[in-house]
């Protein structure tokens, strides 16, 4: 996997999956983000890297729409607009990133043996953020 940057869209998986988006009909997309989350979800091996890539760019997707979210801004996410998602993908979106952040996993495995470990976790984490639910009032 070729890796620039800690983003969840700053490898060649995240970005080909977003390409994937793109030719997708905008009736689909929501299948495709919702089959990456479950694809690292249902995962109970070894985590391959490419669908745990994926399933950070897609929960990166998810994210952006909740509040406080941060807006996909980057020339490597989809070049068409994300239609609204339903809220049941934000429990799909913060499992998949605990799944992503679990061993056995091969991109938690890669960026462990990395000077960039911490602030690729820390990304992770800001992702979470914004999709656990409110606490209780």
């Amino acid at each position: 996997m070729g890796t620039w940057d800690i983003g969840p869209f700053d490898n060649d998986t995240a970005a080909d999956f977003s390409g994937e988006l793109d030719e997708a009909p905008e009736g689909e997309r929501e299948a495709v983000i919702r089959r990456a989350l479950l694809s690292a979800i249902d995962t109970r091996d070894d985590l391959d890297s490419d669908i745990a890539a994926e399933a950070v760019a897609a929960a990166a997707l998810v994210c952006a729409q909740c509040p406080q979210g941060e807006p996909v801004t980057t020339p490597y996410g989809p070049d068409l607009p994300v239609p609204r998602l339903p809220d049941d993908l934000r429990e799909l979106a913060l499992r998949a990133l605990d799944r992503v952040v679990t061993e056995p996993s091969e991109l938690l495995e890669l960026w462990s043996e990395t000077d960039e470990a911490g602030p690729w976790r820390e990304t992770i984490a800001r992702l979470r953020t914004p999709l656990l639910p409110p606490p209780p009032a």
